[in-house]
């Protein structure tokens, strides 16, 4: 059996995936980013090979880095931006969905598919860190809770509270004053997911979502940012089969059995 892999070097996580040559996936792993992206890398492929019995990196047919850090991956052969990857993850997931919103943790990107898997058109919004992973561990903090926790508050809300600050630091000033203020916290927390998806309006028109689009990134495991979404864009939000966090690495991993493959030949 052949072995072709991906890393995915974010800003928050890195991720490795190993396809086979059939293109199934047999090991995945997700860590915690150091701050040098060489050594997260090198980590996170470490264990994904200790899982389908690989000794190196060298031992797979072909690598492909991807990521806020794709430069930073000295054993790849090559490397692909992630907005690509995340399409090709996407799509090898779940062939009929065409439009993807990413949440990273720095930025937010809208990402249309084409047929095959390459991107039609996309936006990203990096000026700001509005709306991103880094936006929710700082709105997380603010309830002195943990993001799975957080994710969940907004889902059971009667009301929304308004988040009006469109800063990262002057929103979770805001959420500090209202929670000390007594306010209802599910509903603080309902003002800051609608709050997001607004935010991810422009990015979903940009994709060409017109019925349903999908979300990748950590944040896509946000329940209540989900919820929001699909009332404030009228969007059914596609649940993917598999971990919706995985998506830039599954990419970059099918990029390579697909590069390798053709190599072989």
């Amino acid at each position: 059996m052949k072995y072709f892999g991906g890393c995915d070097v974010g800003s928050t996580y890195t991720k490795a995936v190993i396809l086979d040559e059939n293109g199934n996936i047999c090991a995945d792993t997700t860590i915690k980013s150091k701050i040098n992206a060489e050594q997260s890398a090198k980590i996170a492929m470490e264990e994904v090979l200790n899982k389908v019995g690989l000794k190196s990196s060298e031992d797979l047919e072909y690598l492909i880095g991807t990521g806020y850090g794709r430069n930073k991956v000295p054993f790849a052969d090559e490397n692909i931006s992630e907005i690509s990857c995340h399409a090709m993850g996407v799509h090898v997931t779940d062939p009929t969905v065409k439009a993807i919103i990413d949440i990273g943790g720095q930025d937010v990107k809208g990402i249309s598919v084409d047929t095959d898997g390459t991107v039609k058109n996309f936006a990203m919004n990096d000026k700001c860190a509005a709306g991103t992973g880094r936006f929710y561990e700082a709105m997380a903090r603010g309830f002195e809770m943990t993001l799975p926790e957080f994710s969940n508050l907004s889902l059971n809300a009667k009301n929304v509270i308004p988040i009006t600050a469109q800063c990262t630091v002057f929103a979770e000033s805001e959420v500090i004053t209202l929670v000390g203020e007594g306010k209802p916290m599910d509903e603080i927390a309902a003002g800051i997911q609608m709050a997001v998806a607004k935010r991810c309006f422009v990015m979903a028109k940009k994709a060409g979502a017109t019925d349903s689009i999908t979300l990748t990134g950590g944040c896509a495991k946000n329940a209540g940012l989900k919820q929001a979404i699909e009332h404030v864009l009228k969007l059914k939000v596609i649940d993917l089969k598999t971990d919706p966090q995985l998506m830039g690495a599954l990419g970059a991993a099918e990029y390579a059995r697909q590069k390798g493959l053709a190599k072989l030949q």
